[in-house]
């Protein structure tokens, strides 16, 4: 493992109005895991993951990223540097293809304009990739497929598409398994697991057969301040996270 994490939050405050979303939030994503945020809602979730990706700037404390304070970066630098929110990059072109959606993607992350003439050997590579990806989330076979015309879970996969695109060194999953069948979760579970191998991931997730699958490590958010961190193990036992968080939903997932 890195001597240093990937990502680390230290003391992450913000307030709204009085009301405190976020309390002395710190905690430490290393490089090739898959780390779980949990917690109920109303625990300041998705306000943490707003600072970490810039779309909030945080009242106190700091975020590093690869060693370097990223705190007062906004949205897009984060981007360039490789710390990827999903949801920045999946409003899809619902008019277009798989291919192409997949393929405007990769342009984007090369830099390219949207010139409607390119040499023939660029054209060519890059819907190479974009079908690569496209395979590797479950799309392969539906490469010609407009965006409108694919059901729920299959858009939630062209979005993953889309942020693997980006070619992320941390990938932040908002929920990624929202409003699906549990078929359609059955697939992202096994594209996730597939992900692991080459992307370190933040994953928030109400899923908990989802997270005990996933994650190498959860961290439990509660009122804005994380309560625990440790392995999956740690966490099933872990008394406070029990009382406050997981209770009996914790023991219908174990058994």
């Amino acid at each position: 493992m890195s001597a240093t994490p990937l990502l680390e939050l230290k003391g992450l405050v913000k307030r709204f109005s009085g009301l405190t979303a976020t309390d002395q939030a710190s905690l430490e994503v290393w490089p090739g895991e898959v780390h779980a945020l949990i917690g109920p809602n109303g625990a300041g979730k998705t306000t943490l993951i707003h600072q970490i990706s810039g779309a909030l700037r945080p009242d106190a404390g700091s975020i590093d990223f690869e060693g370097q304070d990223i705190t007062r970066l906004p949205m897009h630098a984060r981007v360039l540097r490789g710390l990827v929110r999903s949801y920045q990059i999946t409003s899809i072109f619902r008019r277009l293809s798989v291919l192409d959606n997949l393929a405007l993607a990769i342009q984007a992350r090369q830099g390219s304009s949207l010139q409607f003439w390119r040499p023939a050997r660029q054209e060519r590579a890059r819907y190479e990739e974009a079908a690569d990806i496209a395979q590797r989330v479950g799309l392969g076979a539906r490469l010609d497929a407009l965006g409108a015309a694919l059901a729920h879970g299959e858009q939630r996969q062209l979005e993953l598409g889309l942020a693997v695109a980006t070619r992320p060194k941390l990938l932040l999953l908002d929920e990624p398994m929202a409003g699906m069948g549990p078929e359609e979760s059955e697939r992202m579970v096994g594209l996730l697991q597939n992900l692991r191998r080459e992307l370190t991931m933040l994953l928030v997730e109400h899923d908990m057969d989802a997270v005990f699958r996933l994650a190498d490590r959860i961290s439990t958010l509660v009122a804005g301040r994380i309560i625990a961190s440790g392995s999956p193990q740690a966490i099933r036992e872990h008394p406070e996270v029990k009382r406050a968080y997981l209770g009996d939903e914790l023991e219908a997932t174990v058994a």
